[in-house]
């Protein structure tokens, strides 16, 4: 780490209020690309700024110089932690009216297709409504409380980050959840929608087969590849 950076830290963690404010004006990048996960949840974007600063803050003053990685490796936990609990803090997630009034859409055409014992894909009722593959999968969503790759569970009771996993120390594990955030962008189309369905949307697989219109054994060959090229990739990180 940077002398200078490391500097800042102990004067902020020393109660010096202008580097703190210093640090988080450097880090303004950060907290943006994790507020952007949280969009479309009822909230303005500028108060889960806000709330993500504070988890950067907390950060900085807890950070360790012995865990050898930089700060915003450090903050990333910090910071969706922070956010995480001012939704879970605040109730219910709020759903703007337009993504509840997508969702009433979205249910009656799914309504229609499973009473006529037919399977619809996301993409289907995308082009049906006019609308994109994000705002359905929103819709659908829009009552679930967004988690991330490190906590949530799949029916065998084990979240993304430990089926991938070899022998690792916290610090290590930090490092991986960025990491895998880097690998699985590297994956194709079909891959993505696969480990998005199955660990961010916690479907198993025959209910990833329904919606992505294929058959439970290839979602299972295709999930089964991807952890193998994950769990290669993270090892030579």
């Amino acid at each position: 780490m940077d002398e200078t950076l490391k500097k800042q830290i102990k004067e902020a963690q020393a109660g010096n209020r202008v580097v703190l404010d210093d640090l988080v004006k450097q880090n303004n990048g950060l907290i943006w690309s994790i507020v952007k996960r949280f969009n479309g949840r009822g909230y303005e974007t500028d108060d889960i700024y806000q709330i993500g600063a504070i988890g950067l803050i907390k950060a900085i003053q807890k950070f360790d110089f012995s865990y050898n990685v930089t700060l915003s490796t450090f903050a990333v936990p910090y910071i969706i932690g922070e956010i995480k609990r001012f939704f879970r803090d605040d109730g219910m997630i709020k759903v703007s009216r337009q993504t509840k009034e997508l969702a009433i859409k979205v249910n009656k055409i799914k309504e229609e297709y499973e009473k006529n014992d037919k399977k619809i894909t996301i993409e289907e009722i995308a082009r049906i409504l006019k609308v994109s593959k994000e705002e359905v999968a929103i819709s659908i969503d829009s009552n679930n409380v967004i988690e991330s790759i490190d906590d949530k569970e799949d029916e065998d009771g084990l979240c993304l980050i430990d089926k991938i996993k070899s022998n690792e120390n916290e610090e290590e594990k930090t490092v991986n959840r960025l990491d895998l955030k880097d690998c699985i962008k590297k994956l194709k189309d079909r891959e993505k929608e696969v480990i998005f369905l199955r660990y961010y949307k916690c479907q198993t697989q025959k209910d990833v087969a329904r919606t992505m219109g294929i058959s439970q054994v290839q979602v299972s060959r295709i999930e089964k590849q991807v952890l193998n090229t994950l769990h290669q990739e993270l090892k030579e990180a």
